[in-house]
């Protein structure tokens, strides 16, 4: 009964596949995906309806019987804060006390000697304690590695314990999701995404064998984005691409905000690029060495990669080729959450040739992007990628930049990180990215240390 079932079944199934993965190939839309996102905004809106409904009538219960059990504590004092809500992330900004306050022409306060006495004052360092208080609730640094928070739920998790019963309609519409997401929509969006990887192996071998270089680049050119459409379209992926006039053409560097690994099959949907990166194994190896057997990436050994001359040299061979893509770089060098950008590697922006940024934002309603390496290895992220509702996300291609007379690679790489960020709506941070995995350097510490003693010699005298 069951075979005869399966037998009458498989046509249209196989029919509806591979439908799905040829309109996929071809970077086509038919609209389901962007039907499927507005359902679930009226889903999430219901939702966040509902809840703030239950809440408010929760309050008004706990006032008439008045309960003595109150709740929420007041950590941000609003005289010397405030915050900001960008797209969904709550955020703190503060006075920057640490840094010595800037003073009018004329009026600089004469610097004692070493022979003149000192008059040390407590309240002086009043400021300093409630900068680090701030900093341990909540810091501009180690905020950024963490998943961006919602203001409403959008229903992939009932660990929070304020949404563990609201109604019964809010509990049944999870039910419904949790079997669409983990029943339906994972084993079809694993089965297109190991399709695409068997593509990419099998399409790339073939294309390597070809002799004539001009078309051997052509269809591994093809090749390279109907793979990453086909990995991409299994996460339900919704792509917005503004300014195509400004996309990438000839060779050079395509910088770009980082937030996760699928950056990569995201912008590579629209265009053809040549990775760089260090070799890994697992399901990443296979697909780095299956795209680079017709396409001129770049994978370094982990040893190789710590060589900046020998990456630099890499880099200049291969934009001197007017016939190779354009580079694809994240030069923060680590995943940040999509709420800002952090510091620019200036490697880059040594090499010489055209800049095209690139920014990305992520839609985090219908699935948390970012990859946070340091709680989640590859096959954890990827799952959690499989059973979010979506990825959806805009990407601006910005108008092409290059390096100026006399400026240096620091300041090229800052003034391109601030049009990103300015673009994405992303908060511009100076701090280097890699303080997700080690400590701060000594020297930003003694620059601190020696601000405040200035400081406390200026008001003493």
């Amino acid at each position: 009964m069951i075979s005869a079932i399966l037998n009458i079944l498989w046509l249209p199934i196989g029919g509806f596949l591979s439908f799905l993965i040829f309109i996929s190939a071809i970077n086509k839309s038919i609209g389901v995906r962007k039907a499927y996102v507005n359902l679930l905004l009226r889903i999430f809106e219901y939702g966040r309806v509902s809840i703030e409904t239950a809440s408010k009538e929760n309050q008004q219960y706990s006032v008439n019987c008045k309960t003595d059990d109150k709740q929420g504590v007041q950590l941000v004092d609003d005289a010397d804060s405030k915050e900001v809500t960008t797209n969904g992330a709550t955020l703190i900004t503060r006075d920057a006390v640490l840094l010595p306050q800037p003073q009018e022409p004329g009026l600089e306060k004469p610097v004692s000697s070493k022979k003149d006495e000192i008059n040390f004052d407590f309240e002086k360092c009043l400021d300093y304690v409630k900068s680090g208080v701030e900093a341990i609730i909540e810091d501009d640094v180690t905020s950024r590695f963490e998943a961006e928070e919602l203001k409403s739920w959008n229903m992939l998790t009932r660990t929070n314990r304020h949404h563990e019963f609201i109604s019964w309609k809010i509990t049944l519409i999870w039910m419904v999701g949790f079997f669409i997401r983990y029943v339906f929509l994972m084993p079809l969006r694993v089965l297109v995404c190991f399709v695409g990887v068997l593509f990419a192996v099998f399409s790339n071998s073939i294309v390597a064998l070809l002799p004539f270089r001009f078309v051997r680049l052509s269809l591994a050119s093809l090749s390279f984005k109907i793979t990453f459409r086909l990995i991409s379209s299994s996460l339900s992926s919704l792509i917005k691409f503004h300014n195509k006039q400004y996309k990438p053409t000839v060779s050079g560097f395509c910088v770009a905000n980082h937030t996760s690994p699928l950056d990569v099959a995201i912008l590579s949907t629209d265009c053809t690029y040549s990775l760089i990166g260090q070799r890994h194994g697992g399901f990443l190896g296979v697909l780095q060495r299956a795209l680079a057997r017709a396409s001129p990436h770049i994978w370094f050994e982990r040893g190789e990669a710590k060589d900046r001359h020998l990456v630099a040299e890499r880099l200049k061979q291969h934009v001197s080729d007017p016939n190779n893509p354009p580079i694809l770089i994240f030069p923060e060098g680590t995943c940040i959450n999509n709420t800002s950008v952090m510091q620019f590697k200036k490697g880059s922006f040594e090499v010489g040739g055209v800049i095209y940024p690139v920014a990305i934002k992520y839609d985090p309603r219908f699935g948390d992007a970012f990859w946070n390496s340091a709680k989640y290895s590859m096959m954890q992220y990827l799952y959690m990628m499989m059973t979010s509702w979506a990825i959806v996300c805009d990407v601006w291609y910005l108008p092409p930049m290059y390096r100026q007379d006399g400026e240096s690679a620091i300041d090229f790489a800052n003034r391109v990180k601030s049009v990103i960020a300015k673009q994405g709506g992303l908060i511009d941070l100076v701090w280097d990215g890699q303080l997700k995995r080690m400590k701060p350097k000594k020297e930003w510490k003694e620059i601190q240390q020696v601000e405040f003693a200035n400081r406390l010699k200026s008001d003493s005298t």
